[in-house]
């Protein structure tokens, strides 16, 4: 009986934790570095923000960088140590500042990408092309 009734109180709070995940959504806090980067990128370039994720997939937040001069930023989808395609493009917004445009929205298989932590935030310059900083998006 005990175990029946732990299992029920197991269920029960995965079930309230996905419900809540899917009204209340995710907010996540990254900093970005060179040694995330696939390969490394040796720089003193970093980044902060937030980017929170939504129930329905909808996208929102920014992140500011120091000590580079960043030519784009990207919402990517692949798991740590590998490179994949843009899904999210960013805008800058103000000086060393880019953002989630307006409206951005993940599809169903890229949201279960942000689950399983397999999306990243990575911020290119003229010296390194593709990438200088990344950070994983890890809910």
């Amino acid at each position: 009986m005990k175990l029946k009734l732990n299992t029920t109180k197991f269920l029960l709070a995965s079930f309230f934790g996905a419900v809540s995940f899917c009204a209340a959504g995710q907010s996540v806090n990254i900093s970005l570095s060179g040694a995330q980067e696939v390969p490394p990128v040796t720089t003193a370039a970093t980044a902060s923000g937030t980017i929170t994720v939504a129930g329905d997939g909808a996208v929102s937040g920014s992140i500011s960088t120091s000590g580079m001069e960043a030519t784009m930023a990207h919402i990517h989808e692949a798991a740590t140590g590998q490179n994949g395609p843009v899904i999210v493009p960013l805008s800058k917004t103000a000086d060393n500042v880019w953002s989630v445009p307006q409206g951005a929205k993940l599809s169903a298989a890229q949201m279960q990408s942000f689950k399983d932590g397999n999306l990243y935030v990575n911020v290119h310059s003229a010296a390194n092309k593709a990438g200088e900083i990344r950070s994983q998006l890890k809910p």
